[in-house]
């Protein structure tokens, strides 16, 4: 613990240029299951089914069970209700988009019980949505957000270094008053305060606004032998698009003259990237009813650019009025914008899969039950800086420091999915559940997880085929506005409910 807090201490003293922050990694890596309608009927589960177009992202073993080729084209409407509470105080916000999910082909050579099969896969996917809208407010008597720029700006005394040294942050809070000065004090031997009256409360509201998503485009290559063992390897190229805007006030609670009215926080952040990664896997089927799949999903590298701007607006009433800055001051009127890499978790699965009724044709098999087992090591995700640029030390130090604290807020964490199918010729009936396991170290309390349950129909006739999917999502994170290092911070409990609607149209060649 003493570790995490000297670590979380320096990501405050050194975060003069850097957005990143532990909760970046989970935003990538804690996702909900995505595919063809089909594979999220059955709550995602697809490590040792197979058949499903979807396997490219999961084990791509399975593409090795295709007999023919398909094209599979997906859209979906996604739905995000967040409910908090913090400081004893509810609130709601949700989201709404339309989407393309999987869309792609698969190609496979006939059967050939000696040589085996072969089938390559082209496919585009979204592997992670962030659209997301949060709200949350309260009154605190505790703390302040400005205590975390009185943690950053601790033992400089130099008061001209303070207002020009933290363009993000402790800098536009100097210059605007939110954090004064103590009087007394001479240049180079300051002690700082703030001026915001927390103790006699403040009214504190956090509005966070995010969009975009995690796609990747994937190639895939499987084969199989003697149709008991299949095998796959995919390459994936993935590319994300993500922005967010925050927006914290915190307002006098009381309506006495005390020179302090409120203070506003806005920040805005925009990242693209790409990367790689690759996927392989294998299933094996001792006889026809049965199947056993393992797939392992290396790391995903990530080059990633941020744009990053901050502006704080504080009403200090008699004392200095209304002051605004932003960060763009210091930055020749533009967002800062900087490179670094990222390097997702580590995940291991298992699968197990009994179908009724297998034989070759598939359209006389009756239905199938599968369940899988997933292992992600959160710990693993890291963060660092850009080999191609010419870094800094404080940035690399700050990155190390980065992981010191993801590696101890977070756990590795098993996810449960699990589903089945029944047949009626040329409908299907499916149904599935999927649990996404606790990723927190419960450190302060944190603790998250989420409950999927969901159901599909489909239809399959003449080469042509659709599928839709319900799936509904029950969760609970947190959030925090402010994390300080040197005495507790007050994070808000959420509530999540989310809806999907997934379609998928395919055809058969």
């Amino acid at each position: 613990m003493r570790k995490l807090t000297l670590a979380f201490l320096l990501l405050l003293l050194l975060k003069t240029s850097i957005a990143q922050e532990p909760a970046d990694m989970l935003r990538m890596a804690w996702s909900d299951p995505t595919g063809t309608a089909r594979q999220q009927a059955i709550g995602g589960a697809m490590v040792s089914l197979g058949g499903d177009l979807t396997a490219t992202f999961i084990n791509p073993a399975g593409l090795a069970f295709y007999r023919s080729g398909d094209f599979v084209f997906t859209p979906t409407y996604s739905q995000l209700r967040n409910s908090a509470i913090y400081k004893n105080t509810s609130t709601a916000a949700k989201r709404a988009a339309l989407g393309l999910g999987l869309t792609g082909f698969v190609a496979a050579s006939p059967t050939d019980n000696k040589k085996g099969s072969a089938a390559v896969a082209i496919a585009l996917n979204r592997t992670a949505w962030f659209g997301n809208n949060l709200l949350y407010r309260g009154l605190n008597t505790t703390t302040s957000y400005s205590q975390k720029f009185l943690e950053e700006i601790a033992g400089i005394g130099d008061a001209n270094l303070v207002a020009s040294k933290y363009p993000f942050g402790s800098s536009l809070a100097f210059n605007t008053y939110w954090i004064d000065t103590v009087g007394g004090g001479t240049n180079g031997n300051f002690n700082y305060q703030t001026r915001a009256p927390f103790r006699s409360g403040l009214l504190q509201e956090n509005e966070i606004t995010s969009k975009g998503g995690l796609s990747e485009l994937a190639i895939a290559v499987a084969g199989s032998r003697k149709e008991k063992f299949f095998y796959g390897l995919t390459l994936g190229i993935p590319f994300l698009q993500f922005e967010r805007t925050t927006t914290f006030t915190e307002a006098d609670a009381t309506n006495t003259i005390n020179n302090f009215n409120y203070a506003t926080y806005q920040e805005s952040l925009q990242t693209s990237g790409s990367g790689l990664n690759i996927k392989m896997g294998f299933i094996y089927r001792p006889v026809p009813q049965w199947r056993f799949g393992l797939s392992i999903h290396s790391p995903t590298f990530l080059r990633l650019t941020d744009r990053y701007s901050a502006t704080i607006t504080t009403d200090t009433e008699n004392y200095k009025g209304v002051l605004t800055q932003s960060s763009k001051e210091f930055t020749n009127g533009e967002p800062a914008e900087y490179s670094y890499l990222h390097f997702t978790p580590l995940r291991m699965m298992a699968g197990l899969s009994f179908v009724i009724r297998e034989v070759e044709d598939v359209s006389k098999q009756k239905g199938f039950i599968t369940a899988d087992v997933e292992w992600v090591n959160y710990p693993s995700a890291s963060f660092k800086a850009d080999p191609s640029l010419l870094n800094a030390e404080d940035e690399k130090t700050y990155y190390k420091n980065l992981n010191t604290v993801i590696d101890a807020a977070y756990r590795g964490a098993f996810n449960v999915r699990m589903g089945g199918e029944l047949k009626f010729t040329t409908w299907m009936a499916r149904a599935g559940m999927a649990y996404l396991g606790n990723p927190y170290h419960n450190l302060r309390g944190e603790e998250g997880n989420r409950f999927q349950y969901s159901g599909g129909v489909g239809y399959r006739d003449k080469g042509y085929f659709i599928d839709l999917a319900y799936i509904r999502t029950l969760g609970k994170d947190i959030h925090a506005p402010y994390r300080l290092s040197r005495q507790a911070f007050d994070l808000a409990q959420l509530q999540q409910r989310g809806t999907r609607i997934v379609l998928t149209l395919g055809v058969k060649f």
